[in-house]
């Protein structure tokens, strides 16, 4: 049975990424895997009236469940218009789809919008794979996002060790012939809590944290000017809050060199023709660092309503700070 996602009351991204590129704002792109992170993630997109993306990776589709992931999305939107927010604007996206199979089933089971990763393949086998992917969803005015270049680090099944930045002179080439909506792009973000070496980071004096380096914003002007006005994305842009870090390193975790995107650069990206940022770490960390610290000074607790409850806000604070301060997409999904 094929579910349109205009029946579960989703959108596609193409009208919110249109009005993001012009605006100099991005959209927030939140992976969620259960009940609390979606919560959290409706409650600080309806306050701030921000547009939202609900990722789902392979990983967490399996762990959640594809039919329940369906329900969960509609009653996403219902939920939203029951805090006040009259006209959600709210995506249901694949994060990483790595085959056509994958990508055709999140389609018939009302994804708004899907990705297809077929980076790590050669040029051609990528456009070729991401043409048809293309082809199937545009049928049902799912839109697609697609990737050029590939990113260092680890999540869920993705994972690289080296990084390759997207080559400007052959956007223009793949966004014609696979006519995808939105295109992923490597300049120097990675994936996972742990996005760069120590080796790759110099250490602030003062404080003796990891500084990471710098993104390329060298190389998304190239293609900025490759590509006027067409949507890029920006995965693994977790910044790693070190105050989360400290939290569960200091009630029981083990979280040594763990570092991020600064959000400053972020904000810069936001601006440019960047329009969607891609953030799964943050929440994690929040979800966790609360979970440990409950636990730790509540050692009788075993309701796990007590300790996701306090997660919860800790993840929605997170999102609230990410829409307001960061990407500036607060006020324009009233």
């Amino acid at each position: 049975m094929k579910v349109s996602f205009k029946e579960l009351g989703l959108v596609n991204t193409r009208e919110m990424f249109a009005k993001a590129v012009k605006g100099g704002y991005a959209i927030p792109a939140f992976n969620f895997n259960n009940m609390e992170q979606l919560q959290a993630i409706i409650q600080a997109a309806a306050e701030t009236k921000s547009p939202v993306i609900l990722q789902v990776s392979k990983g967490a589709r399996n762990y959640a469940n594809q039919t329940l992931l369906r329900y969960m999305a509609q009653g996403a939107v219902e939920y939203a218009k029951e805090l006040g927010w009259k006209k959600p604007q709210i995506v249901l996206h694949l994060d990483h789809g790595d085959s056509y199979e994958l990508c055709k089933s999140c389609v018939d089971f009302g994804f708004s919008s899907v990705m297809i990763d077929a980076s790590s393949l050669p040029y051609e086998e990528n456009v070729k794979l991401t043409r048809k992917v293309v082809n199937y969803a545009h049928k049902y005015d799912v839109t697609v996002e697609a990737e050029l270049g590939v990113l260092a680090g680890v999540e869920d099944e993705v994972s690289s060790a080296v990084s390759h930045y997207t080559k400007p002179e052959e956007v223009i080439d793949f966004v014609k012939k696979t006519k995808c909506d939105s295109l992923a792009i490597s300049i120097g973000t990675s994936h996972g809590a742990y996005k760069f070496t120590p080796e790759q980071c110099t250490r602030d004096p003062q404080t003796g944290r990891l500084v990471p380096p710098p993104l390329a914003f060298d190389v998304l002007k190239a293609i900025e000017k490759k590509l006027p006005g067409f949507p890029i994305v920006l995965h693994g842009s977790s910044s790693v809050p070190q105050e989360y870090v400290d939290m569960c390193n200091q009630y029981g975790g083990q979280l040594p060199n763990a570092v991020g995107i600064p959000e400053e650069q972020l904000r810069k990206a936001a601006k440019s023709a960047v329009c969607k940022i891609n953030i799964d770490s943050d929440s994690r960390l929040a979800m966790t660092a609360a979970v440990r610290k409950h636990l730790a000074e509540n050692p009788s607790h075993f309701d796990p309503r007590q300790y996701l409850k306090p997660a919860r806000e800790e993840m929605k604070k997170m999102y609230i700070h990410k829409i307001v301060n960061v990407l500036g997409s607060n006020g324009k999904a009233r």
